[in-house]
């Protein structure tokens, strides 16, 4: 195998999950002003417990690719809704940038929910000794 090629499945895991797990760690740094903005937003704040999960545990697995097609169909969906929830006002070009920033990010998890977390994952390693 290619080392670019290699090396382009991991790399491109944690590029992807890494805005998951450090948004899942500021939102519990910022907690109160977090669930202020959920409830600001319609959303109610007490889902704020169940957001971290989603990101940090999605954001985790994504990047050691450990249950990558649940993760990422998962993330996926949770990047469309917030995406739908947080920034569908199109009049304010920073926000229409942040819902066209997560319908990107939820592309690249239907391509590791369609293709798999490739090499170096705990799903590959699981599959290879499985097959031994």
């Amino acid at each position: 195998m290619n080392k670019l090629t290699e090396f382009s499945a991991p790399l491109a895991r944690i590029f992807l999950a890494l805005i998951f797990v450090m948004s899942g760690v500021n939102k519990i740094a910022q907690y109160e002003g977090t669930q202020g903005y959920m409830d600001m937003m319609g959303v109610p704040g007490f889902l704020l417990p169940l957001v971290i999960i989603t990101e940090l545990f999605g954001g985790l697995a994504i990047m050691l690719g450990y249950r990558t097609k649940l993760a990422a169909f998962a993330l996926a969906g949770f990047s469309i809704l917030s995406a739908i929830l947080f920034h569908a006002d199109f009049a304010n070009q920073a926000e229409m940038i942040s819902f066209m920033k997560n319908i990107a990010i939820a592309g690249g998890f239907i391509a590791l929910f369609v293709h798999g977390a490739g090499s170096y994952s705990i799903d590959n390693y699981a599959q290879n000794t499985k097959a031994s």
